[in-house]
């Protein structure tokens, strides 16, 4: 089975940048679909970003395409999100998934991740 542990929030002036890192756990890493999701303050948690297993196929929100992107290195067990030219509405907490289904395909719902992280707080000020 696979663990998480997502880290590289913080508090970053809008237009700044930030790197996410989720480590994991576990000999399944590199045949496992992966995702990163984000919860605001008083609303659902949601999709931004998935990977397959080799990084070959990727797909985004569109209201992080072209500022965000998701990227994995199956030899140290991590999984990425750079984000750049961040907004203030991209504050919340973060979280990486490891999918359920097939490490073939990417996923955009919750209800197909199997694995949660605990989540790190990304903070944007304006």
């Amino acid at each position: 089975q696979v663990q998480l542990v997502e880290s590289g929030g913080g508090l970053v002036q809008a237009g700044g940048s930030l790197k996410l890192s989720c480590a994991a756990s576990g000999r399944t890493f590199s045949s496992v679909a992966m995702g990163w999701f984000r919860q605001a303050p008083g609303k659902d948690r949601d999709f931004v970003a998935a990977i397959n297993w080799s990084g070959g196929t990727t797909d985004y929100a569109d209201s992080v395409k072209g500022r965000f992107t998701i990227s994995r290195d199956n030899a140290k067990n991590t999984v990425y999100l750079q984000m750049s030219s961040l907004k203030p509405e991209d504050t919340a907490v973060y979280y990486c998934a490891a999918a359920y289904y097939s490490g073939y395909y990417v996923y955009t719902k919750n209800r197909q991740y199997a694995r949660w992280g605990q989540g790190t707080q990304v903070t944007v000020s304006s």
